[in-house]
């Protein structure tokens, strides 16, 4: 079946008013009445935001995404080329990263950053990536920010090859200040049963293979931006600037998208046997790669055997 509109995207407060609340709805004296308007939130500022996002969103399905029935959730079929298929979720946010992004103003690469987080995960289990959904929080909704957002939640799934099939935006007045938001996503991925990967296979002089990193990726902010605040406060920072060994300016490097794996790997699966693949993230090396590593093996790694991303020796120096 083709694909049509997307059934499942929602907005918190529209999704569940039963009657149209507007400061001119109110009856006369009733002017001190609690209202969602005065709560802080506009209901049709949000509802027109919705049909929105559902065209940017569509830019993302695939055939497998069926549309004519129900609309209180996204409905997959599973691709009828997967004989005994397993499905694989997973769900990650993109961290405080998000902070830099508010401080910057820049919010076009962090939808990325969450796809990129999920289905990776999913991607060195051997799955492919199939559907994703997004949580997008704000205090109040700025359409601007949460479409830029979005946007790069649905290039980030065009990447990865799967479906933004639904969301929520959630909007909520006092649990985010202006200009800072939530982004959270959740992933499926499918795989035929025997050829998931879970590192069990892996064996004494089997050989590592490292795919780069284009920077810091999306862990680490939190000491990222305890270095960038030191920076500041002896005066030698200036995030916009240039730096010729950056190619660029820092707040580039720093917020340059999460790298997508999804196709190389699976470009991979096709041709070769894969034993067992990691995910680099919070934790690092020894952090990650013993998760996958059956008892009695290690893994030696020739960490000068690659080049490193200069946005790490801007960070060292500083």
């Amino acid at each position: 079946m083709t694909a049509g509109a997307l059934v499942s995207y929602s907005s918190r407060v529209t999704s569940r008013r039963p009657t149209r609340t507007t400061e001119t709805d109110e009856p006369r004296g009733a002017s001190s009445a609690p209202s969602y308007a005065r709560a802080g939130v506009d209901l049709d500022h949000d509802e027109g935001f919705v049909g929105e996002i559902k065209e940017i969103a569509r830019g993302s399905f695939r055939p497998e995404v069926l549309s004519s029935i129900g609309g209180f959730a996204g409905l997959f079929k599973t691709p009828d080329r997967y004989r005994d298929p397993v499905l694989v979720a997973s769900t990650d946010g993109v961290g405080t990263k998000l902070k830099l992004a508010a401080r910057l103003g820049r919010y076009d690469t962090i939808g990325i950053d969450c796809v990129a987080m999920v289905v990776n995960d999913l991607v060195v289990q051997g799955a492919e990536p199939i559907v994703f959904l997004d949580y997008l929080a704000m205090g109040e909704l700025d359409r601007g920010i949460a479409t830029e957002a979005l946007r790069g939640v649905t290039e980030g799934c065009r990447r990865a090859g799967c479906a933004l099939l639904g969301g929520e935006t959630a909007t909520m007045p006092g649990v985010y200040p202006p200009g800072e938001v939530e982004l959270v996503g959740f992933g499926v991925g499918v795989v035929e049963r025997e050829k998931v990967i879970d590192g069990s296979t892996i064996r004494e002089g089997d050989v590592l293979l490292g795919l780069s990193s284009n920077g810091v990726h999306s862990n680490g902010f939190s000491l990222v931006r305890s270095i960038l605040d030191q920076a500041e406060r002896a005066g030698n920072l200036d995030l916009r600037a240039e730096d010729p060994d950056l190619n660029g300016s820092v707040a580039s490097a720093l917020l340059a998208p999460t790298r997508i794996y999804v196709k190389p790997i699976l470009n991979l699966l096709r041709d070769f046997t894969l034993n067992g693949m990691v995910h680099v993230t919070g934790g690092g090396f020894g952090g990650n790669v013993p998760r996958i590593l059956p008892k009695g093996v290690r893994a030696r790694i020739d960490t000068s055997s690659w080049p490193r991303p200069p946005i790490f020796g801007w960070l060292q120096r500083r």
